[in-house]
């Protein structure tokens, strides 16, 4: 039986994953892992001890974006009673997450649809948006016509960092004012 994680290796590990996340964003798969550490504010043998190679990493931030989609369209679905609402919470909870922004900046160095871990994740997290989509049509509350590949697109386009000398926080912000115009607009589209 493995031993719980101390609460300091719990945020160290919660830290490097994010940094991680968020620069492979910023500057692909191939960031320095030391760039990642110094990002994360451990020391480089931190990150190393648990993750003794950038393939390791790579993996364990897919896993970590793949958990956060299912968690996130469960806490929709538990959170709000209208579909088209719960669509736009977890919409906006994954663009925090950045997961529309890394998993595809991954693709072709981690294994989504045949690794053990990550493939069961994947599908469970296609499953769930399609339920959120399907629940919102149903409800008459997104226009037919918009598709699940439309939603997962545009969370993509939504989710990838503004070229040129933005600082981060601004492009942040600009994502979730894109992301909130195309909620609304799909709400308005639906009224009509």
């Amino acid at each position: 039986m493995a031993r719980p994680m101390r609460a300091d290796a719990r945020r160290n590990l919660e830290r490097i994953l994010a940094a991680a996340r968020d620069m492979i964003v910023e500057r692909g798969p191939d960031v320095p892992l030391d760039d990642v550490a110094r990002r994360a504010e451990v020391g480089s043998g931190t990150l190393y001890r648990r993750f003794p190679d950038r393939a390791t990493l790579l993996h364990a931030v897919a896993l970590d974006a793949l958990t956060g989609t299912v968690e996130a369209a469960r806490d929709a679905c538990a959170q709000e009673a209208d579909p088209f609402d719960a669509l736009a919470r977890y919409l906006r909870r994954t663009l925090e997450l950045r997961v529309s922004a890394v998993l595809p900046a991954l693709l072709g160095r981690v294994d989504l649809e045949d690794d053990p871990e990550l493939a069961p994740l994947r599908a469970e997290s296609l499953r769930l948006l399609e339920g959120l989509v399907a629940a919102a049509h149903a409800a008459g509350s997104l226009p037919q016509d918009v598709t699940f590949a439309d939603i997962g697109m545009m969370a993509v386009r939504i989710a990838r960092p503004l070229p040129g000398p933005l600082p981060p926080e601004e492009k942040e912000a600009l994502a979730r004012r894109h992301l909130d115009l195309f909620v609304r607009g799909l709400r308005a589209q639906a009224a009509s």
